[in-house]
């Protein structure tokens, strides 16, 4: 898991097979931030991959709606090969559980308003760089987390999550048995508070279990309380 840019030079935005509308917009957006953010925009498949691996961005936007074949598996290719922030802007009901299930970070829905997807991703951002300030590390039976590290290993063997997956494990496992809402990992993780969408979190924890559990439709760290939330359980073995 990458641990974010070490300097104050420009967020690189690679925007996939944006419109001329949603690129006019993004750049005027990303103006009013003082050249907080730098965009390119790619036309094709091809372009968007070869884009990810020479610039290494810091966001990838990709528009659905322009794209063609199997959006998802896109998702996953660019997942694949970088630990940038992915957005999906579509109208499909369908694309948006696909592309989060498939890698991405977070949706925006046709129509864009390109403002509150700067201030969107900027609000990620700050909540991802934002370290743990835990020199131990803690240990739940086969799982270990190093939060100042950015690592996670499993029996003894590190186990890659993106940015967003990470985030989500340190603010369940340093408070354990602690039953979390939905709409306050909205805002600790992704700093959306009630604005968001508690299927981000939802299917974020599904992709989590796959990674850190040994069975994960039957999970011993990240419990499902009805009604409720989420809660991490284990027995802390031991912290060092």
């Amino acid at each position: 898991m990458s641990k974010g840019r070490a300097d104050n030079s420009p967020i690189a935005v690679l925007l996939v097979e944006g419109s001329p509308l949603i690129e006019a917009e993004l750049i005027h957006s990303f103006a009013e931030k003082n050249g907080h953010f730098e965009l390119q925009v790619v036309r094709s498949v091809d372009e968007s991959l070869a884009a990810v691996r020479s610039k290494q961005p810091t966001v990838v936007i990709m528009n659905f709606a322009a794209l063609n074949g199997d959006t998802s598996d896109l998702v996953k290719q660019i997942r694949n090969i970088t630990s940038a922030f992915i957005y999906i802007v579509t109208e499909n009901s369908n694309d948006i559980l696909q592309g989060l299930e498939a890698g991405a970070d977070d949706y925006h829905e046709h129509p864009v308003n390109c403002q509150h997807l700067v201030a969107r991703m900027d609000a990620l951002l700050r909540r991802a760089n934002g370290a743990f300030h835990l020199e131990n590390a803690l240990h739940f039976g086969h799982l270990e987390i190093r939060p100042d590290e950015g690592r996670v290993y499993k029996e003894g063997k590190e186990i890659s999550l993106t940015r967003t997956e990470f985030r989500l494990l340190c603010e369940l496992a340093t408070s354990p048995n602690q039953v979390f809402a939905r709409e306050t990992l909205l805002d600790r993780v992704w700093g959306y508070g009630y604005f968001g969408d508690g299927r981000l979190v939802d299917v974020h924890v599904r992709r989590l279990r796959t990674k850190i559990e040994v069975r994960p439709d039957e999970p011993q760290y990240v419990v499902t309380v009805r009604g409720l939330g989420y809660r991490f359980d284990g027995e802390k073995v031991k912290q060092h």
